[in-house]
């Protein structure tokens, strides 16, 4: 491989025609006017700047309005969050010292942010808001590293279009937001790649080192199935020259080297373990190691446990659910490596000029292993049964870098074929073709992700739309019509009024419950501090989350005494994470002390579809029973069983297409005897203490 390829950089292979010998000034001045033609060409790439700028803008977007796509982050991250930091939540089983599957040390990560937003902002939903900023935040500065790294390193073009691709890919849009630790191992592996898409030498320690951090970072903190990821990049680390150049009688020496570096590299990553299985050690109350518990219920958790108890999916599913979020794009990543193929056999210089050479690496072999942790990540994930939308979060930026791969090789085959035709390279460099090609690969899959953003919103957002009325409006009227919220004159202005101050709603123990809605709770942050939420008995029969504890029982502190405990009482902000609940379990077995009675509800959030009604005994149709229960607020909800294919997946303006849609009601309901009798306590309350 020739210098001019030693950081991987594709350059297209310059054709020149003989010209007649000119005088030095002209042929100075030719040499001007080439260059000032050659700029003129060159692709408009944002610098990292304006990248961070731009990226920020759409980051935020989706932090203030993107749903909560998963009920696991609702009660395995935000409820833990929320009890560190308001002292109450829900609790799963994986957060019971007993199974200790979730790590209190990255949740731990979070803890300032909403303590920030309070202080900027009122309101009980701030600290949400604060913490899906800080995590756009960081979604950003990582996008833009990797995005320079791919122009610098790689490809200017093969930038620019990966940097489209991820800007407005529906899938970015839902998991740069996300509190998860798959989204956590984005972060962490689009940084690491922004280090390891350098070309590897020995004199590259810094590649190494960091590359091998924030892998582990991800699998240690976040999720440790992540760090498959990192396979190619180990074995390239070990196998391939890269910009080093070998002779037969050094090869020895040159792996022994390589070897000793990485394995250093891995040993300094593995320090990481120290502060995070200190802090779980210290929640758990008992020394922890959570990747290995993780680890062992999903690989070793024997026949009655395992991932499969909540769920399976065909082979097909993250295929299906790829095309949903990237469109196009998912097809174009995964003819990237076919493509490779193609290209070495009608464009060998698409990668720039390199002359074959057994002590040095080619370009292609390199960006095949550029190219190899996407399928890797697929074909894993395609082989277990029990297969979620998050856990392809990790490799969403692989998505967007492969298609983006794909595409520069394509436009290379177009530009071969017109040459051969036009027998004319100047024509082709002349010619429109390509770049309108490119345009409209970006252009198409960026239009067809807006459409998918857009169906998210106007079909599944009702939940926290009904969330944020149940706070700024029933609640509001509720305190009106007592009394204990006084009314302003209709003259005054917004700015003159005070702040909602909600905090006399903690005196009507309100309950506001969720039956088989439970999976779409959108967490306590989105409800008012004092109302209670809980949940009523529906068809489903699993395991759902109880309360943490808002105080620790005496017996309980009594009995796991000890340094760990002593710690925990001392330093760790809930030493109640350390108490083993006794209605928890992890065969996903129902507890129906985890239920009330639906007559103690003051509010209750459900879902019916009037065209296509369905119930049963424990799923009675809530909005129907007028005399039991009021319509307060209710959205429409798709009824994605009764509506047409095409239209529940994109959304676009008219009524042609809406037409293929049918609607539910997603509805905040009142008790209306439950919350009268309150209204007159509040009201009895005030005339006596008049």
């Amino acid at each position: 491989m020739s210098s001019g390829t030693q950081e991987l950089r594709f350059r297209k292979p310059t054709n020149k025609e003989e010209k007649p010998k000119a005088a030095p000034a002209a042929r100075h001045t030719g040499i001007l006017q080439d260059q000032l033609r050659r700029a003129q060409r060159r692709p408009w790439i944002p610098s990292f700047s304006l990248a961070v700028r731009i990226l920020f803008l759409i980051r935020v977007s989706g932090a203030m309005y993107s749903n909560i796509s998963d009920c696991d982050e609702v009660f395995n991250f935000w409820e833990p969050l929320h009890f560190l930091e308001q002292g109450y939540g829900f609790q799963t089983w994986e957060h019971s010292p007993v199974y200790a599957l979730r790590s209190w040390a990255y949740i731990l990560l979070h803890y300032i942010p909403p303590r920030i937003g309070k202080i900027i902002l009122a309101g009980d939903k701030a600290p949400f808001f604060a913490v899906r900023i800080f995590l756009a935040t960081i979604s950003v500065f990582i996008e833009a590293k990797l995005y320079r790294t791919i122009v610098e390193k790689i490809n200017d073009r093969v930038g620019r279009y990966y940097f489209f691709f991820m800007l407005f890919s529906a899938g970015t849009w839902i998991s740069t937001t996300a509190f998860l630790p798959s989204s956590f191992t984005m972060y962490t592996s689009s940084l690491a790649f922004s280090y390891a898409f350098e070309p590897t030498s020995s004199n590259k320690n810094r590649r190494t080192l960091l590359a091998t951090l924030l892998f582990a970072t991800g699998g240690i903190i976040g999720w440790p199935f992540a760090l498959a990821l990192a396979i190619p990049f180990i074995l390239e680390e070990l196998l391939v020259y890269g910009t080093d150049l070998v002779t037969p009688d050094a090869r020895l020496s040159w792996m022994s080297k390589r070897f000793t570096r990485l394995f250093g590299a891995g040993l300094t990553a593995a320090l990481i373990f120290i502060p995070v299985v200190f802090f779980d050690s210290l929640a758990y109350g008992k020394p922890t190691i959570v990747p290995w518990n993780i680890v062992r219920y999903n690989i070793f958790g024997g026949s009655e446990r395992g991932p499969e108890l909540y769920g399976t999916e065909p082979w097909y599913f993250y295929l299906n659910n790829l095309i949903l979020n990237f469109n196009v794009l998912i097809l174009l990543a995964l003819v990237s490596a076919p493509a490779l193929a193609v290209t070495y056999f009608v464009d060998r210089k698409r990668l720039g000029f390199y002359t074959p050479n057994a002590n040095q690496s080619s370009p292609f072999t390199i960006l095949a292993f550029r190219l190899a942790p996407l399928y890797l990540w697929m074909g894993i994930l395609a082989l277990q049964p029990h297969k979620e939308e998050r856990f392809m979060f990790p490799a969403y930026p692989l998505v967007c870098f492969n298609a983006a791969v794909c595409v520069y090789l394509i436009r290379g085959w177009l530009e071969v074929a017109f040459i051969g035709l036009t027998k004319s390279p100047y024509k082709a460099s002349q010619t429109l073709i390509f770049r309108n090609f490119t345009f409209s690969v970006v252009v198409a899959s960026s239009l067809i992700s807006l459409s998918r953003i857009l169906a998210l919103w106007h079909y599944y957002h009702s939940p926290l739309t009904v969330a944020f009325e149940f706070q700024f409006q029933e609640l509001p009227r509720l305190l009106n019509d007592t009394g204990l919220l006084p009314v302003y004159p209709a003259d005054m202005e917004e700015d003159e009024k005070p702040r909602i101050d909600l905090t006399p709603i903690q005196e009507f123990d309100l309950k506001l419950c969720y039956g088989k809605e439970w999976y779409r709770f959108p967490g306590h942050y989105l409800v008012p501090t004092g109302v209670q939420v809980e949940f009523v008995k529906s068809e489903f029969d699993g395991m759902l989350p109880r309360h943490f504890e808002e105080k620790m029982p005496e017996e309980e502190g009594a009995e796991h005494g000890g340094v760990l405990a002593e710690l925990a009482n001392r330093w760790w902000l809930k030493p109640q994470t350390r108490f083993v609940p006794k209605d928890l379990n992890d065969l996903n077995k129902e507890d129906l002390s985890h239920y009330v009675p639906v007559h103690q509800c003051d509010y209750l959030v459900d879902l019916d579809f009037p065209l296509h009604p369905r119930s049963s005994a424990f799923e009675p149709r809530y909005t129907t029973m007028t005399d039991t229960w009021e319509r307060v607020s209710c959205h429409p909800f798709l009824d994605a069983a009764h509506s047409s294919p095409l239209t529940r997946m994109f959304w676009l303006p008219g009524e042609a297409w809406q037409s293929g849609n049918e609607y539910g009601d997603y509805c905040l309901l009142k008790n209306i005897e439950r919350v009268k009798i309150k209204e007159e306590v509040a009201r009895r309350i005030l005339d006596d203490f008049a």
